[in-house]
């Protein structure tokens, strides 16, 4: 049979128009598809810009079921409604994304801290700890625990908070050595002030000194401790190792001090602190003490109270003024009464502390500040002492 070359001839240039018809109908799809991803993306901006939320994440779903590589829009999302306020619908997000089985393993462990932390500000606690529970062990774990370290300081589950402190000190986030002692001394608290279990109390407080020595907390708390059984002389001494250990947190008790060593018959040495405390860094409190130990040691006002002049030498002070003018006894009593009235008022203000973190402002000296959760961001010095320097 001879073989015709005519029908190759004439099939060649078919084949070949079908071929470009078929691309065309390809590259238009494409084109299309293309074109509906971007118009999913704008009309759930749009949806967004009028306050529609719940049409724009089912916009921008629609477009991530075109367009898996959109996981980004939903974290941005999600973020977005956590920052507003609209915990629900942020929550709503992350469970979207985690209930994808496209995403990948990194997305799927940034859904679930996501998750997380819309849950912590949610108020949700048992949510939150559940959620940031399931990051051990991924790239958010170190995350996760810093927020469950949060949680649990704010809940006061200071076992819990101990643990996970730990954690961040074996993995070298940070050195938690002061904040694991602070967890010590609220453990101590609860178990003297709620349960009167003095023995372990005193452990507690202990241990905590021995782990942080120049944390001056734990002294601070022994020594109130001690003194509540009975026991001035040793509470003094524990009090009397602060000025070598912590000596700016000798102002915090210097009226503790000084009344412990007229207690415990050693007034004289209290005084002593006092004053070279004094010589070596001004303060109200200490002045203050160093007045009421002088006075107690028999010596007579007029002359004690010079300390106050002597402080407003180095240091103007507008208290360390109003408790001079308050022992000052030649002044006609009615304008005595007047003045100091007037002086008390002017000096509360600036008779606070002050958190150096977020400026939370407070009558009575925190170790944790209430409104930023920091431990130890309170200078012990009176807002006023931290205004003016020497003059």
């Amino acid at each position: 049979m001879e073989f015709d070359l005519t029908w190759i001839l004439l099939g060649l240039p078919i084949a070949f128009a079908l071929g470009w018809v078929a691309s065309r109908l390809d590259l238009r799809q494409l084109r299309m598809e293309n074109r509906q991803a971007p118009r999913a993306y704008f009309k759930g901006l749009n949806y967004l810009l009028n306050e529609q939320q719940d049409q724009a994440i089912d916009a921008f779903i629609e477009a991530v079921q075109k367009d898996p590589d959109t996981s980004e829009l939903h974290f941005a999302l999600g973020n977005l409604f956590r920052r507003r306020g609209d915990y629900e619908r942020a929550v709503r997000v992350h469970e979207h994304l985690l209930s994808r089985g496209d995403i990948s393993t990194a997305d799927r462990d940034r859904a679930q801290h996501a998750l997380a932390l819309d849950f912590l500000k949610a108020g949700l606690i048992d949510h939150a700890e559940s959620a940031l529970g399931k990051l051990e062990g991924t790239a958010h774990a170190q995350d996760a625990w810093l927020a469950l370290l949060a949680l649990f300081e704010r809940t006061r589950e200071w076992d819990k908070a101990t643990a996970i402190a730990r954690k961040l000190q074996a993995a070298r986030q940070a050195d938690f050595t002061g904040r694991l002692a602070h967890y010590r001394c609220e453990q101590a608290l609860t178990a003297w002030h709620r349960h009167q279990d003095f023995a372990t109390a005193q452990a507690l407080l202990e241990q905590a000194i021995a782990d942080a020595p120049g944390q001056p907390r734990a002294r601070i708390e022994l020594a109130r401790l001690l003194d509540a059984r009975g026991q001035s002389a040793q509470a003094f001494a524990v009090l009397a190792r602060l000025p070598d250990l912590a000596p700016q947190a000798l102002p915090l008790v210097a009226a503790e001090l000084a009344r412990l060593g007229k207690r415990s018959g050693q007034l004289e040495k209290a005084t002593a602190i006092l004053a070279q405390h004094f010589a070596q860094a001004p303060s109200v409190d200490v002045t203050e003490a160093l007045v009421q130990a002088r006075c107690a040691a028999g010596m007579p006002m007029p002359e004690a109270r010079n300390s106050y002049l002597l402080h407003m030498a180095q240091e103007s002070s507008l208290i360390a003024a109003t408790r001079w003018l308050a022992s000052e006894p030649a002044i006609e009593a009615q304008a005595h009464a007047t003045v100091q009235h007037s002086l008390e008022r002017a000096v509360r203000a600036v008779a606070r502390y002050r958190c150096a973190a977020c400026g939370f402002e407070a009558q009575t000296y925190f170790w944790q500040c209430p409104g930023c959760q920091s431990w130890d961001s309170f200078p012990p010095r009176r807002i006023e002492e931290l205004w003016h320097g020497p003059v």
